[in-house]
């Protein structure tokens, strides 16, 4: 298949998208066209008008992405300390994942100089599963920075961001967000395409009171645009995406990965933990966030998707499109090339546990026994995958 060109009905939603988003005209008259005057209804919003849009320049998305990459927060991979003041009885109530309340806060980090940052935030929660009382006490996090005061400090450019906590205020589930945080280093060392991640220690403040309510590790996740713009693209969210419509490599290399970590929790159709990345060339890539119901991590709330059957997410699930020995010959080889790397993450942290690191590391060690063996492969990714279009 020619990924350079888009299916047919993608070119058509676009099409449509073009006219939906043109003007009214009335003749009044002559044989110019007038605006109409009369008051109208906005044209409904569709998630295919993005694709209509013209492209900025290759000088431009080219400075974009040089200003994406030197962004300071993913610069480093020393754990960031922050303290986070805020309403946190508050901010844990609101579960509705729907929600668009915020909250006062206060974030505070220092400089390598010593110098201390103060930056006025405000926090939403964001989610679904996490959400829910009964999975975690503690509530992922939406944090919203204030343009002038971030500038010249180590979130400049960030206008807001995932910070992915703690869940429960335990060792163990630190050790999830750990596990978690590697899983999208493993990543980044497969492709450049993918989600940068910065580990910080968090302490979260109660304003009120002024005690703390816990010291954890978390992670901040990468802005989706910034991720688009390191790849000279665009977000688009487009539903109902097939394997067909994407650029093959990609989608080959993610459906391996989550394949790796034993993740079954997405989906390209509906947009589940996926983000669609379009470039000018009209390639389309599909790029993973968000691996803490995996295998690899396994976190005791982690469960598979009964339509599955699966018994547990340890067990691997291969849900990509049949693959020809052309095509998955030469990904493969990129994951064996990268498995010294992949392994040494696992001694880059000292807080991880020993049997957290050598259950994680035997895990992946499995996954690199399973595609060393050529009548695996074939079973897997050649014969015995799916035959549907997408999921």
């Amino acid at each position: 298949m020619n990924t350079s060109l888009w299916p047919r009905r993608i070119l058509a939603a676009a099409a449509l998208a073009s006219l939906v988003a043109a003007p009214a005209y009335v003749v009044a008259g002559s044989d110019e066209p007038q605006a109409t005057t009369s008051k109208q209804t906005p044209p409904k919003k569709t998630p295919y008008a993005k694709l209509a849009q013209p492209w900025p320049s290759a000088e431009v998305l080219k400075t974009r992405h040089a200003s994406s990459d030197a962004l300071p927060l993913f610069a480093s991979d020393e754990v960031l300390p922050i303290t986070i003041a805020a309403d946190f009885r508050l901010v844990n109530k609101d579960r509705d994942p729907n929600s668009t309340q915020r909250f006062p806060g206060e974030l505070r980090t220092t400089r390598p100089d010593g110098r201390i940052d103060v930056l006025h935030v405000k926090l939403g929660t964001r989610g679904h599963f996490r959400l829910m009382p009964r999975n975690c006490d503690f509530v992922p996090l939406r944090v919203e920075f204030v343009k002038d005061e971030v500038k010249g400090t180590v979130f400049d450019g960030q206008s807001w961001l995932k910070l992915g906590t703690h869940c429960q205020n335990s060792g163990d589930y630190e050790q999830y967000t750990l596990k978690e945080y590697l899983t999208y280093k493993m990543f980044n060392l497969l492709t450049q395409k993918s989600f940068r991640v910065r580990l910080v220690k968090g302490t979260y403040v109660d304003e009120k009171s002024g005690k703390t309510v816990a010291t954890r590790y978390g992670l901040f996740l990468e802005h989706d645009n910034d991720v688009a713009r390191r790849m000279e693209g665009r977000i688009i969210g487009i539903p109902r995406v097939v394997f067909a419509d994407l650029d093959q490599d990609m989608l080959t290399l993610m459906m391996v990965f989550e394949y790796m970590i034993g993740n079954t929790d997405f989906s390209i159709f509906a947009n589940h933990n996926v983000r669609l990345v379009q470039t000018p060339d009209r390639k389309i890539y599909a790029v993973p966030y968000d691996f803490d119901i995996s295998g690899l991590v396994h976190p005791p709330y982690a469960i598979p998707d009964p339509h599955l059957h699966l018994t547990s997410v340890v067990e691997r699930m291969y849900r990509g499109p049949c693959r020809t020995p052309e095509l998955i010959n030469p990904i493969l080889a990129n994951f064996l090339a990268k498995k010294d790397q992949v392994m040494a993450l696992y001694e880059s942290l000292p807080d991880l546990k020993k049997e957290v690191r050598r259950e994680a590391k035997d895990y992946v060690d499995d996954f690199y026994s399973t595609i060393k063996n050529d009548r695996n492969v074939r079973r897997l990714f050649i014969d015995g995958c799916r035959k549907a279009d997408g999921m």
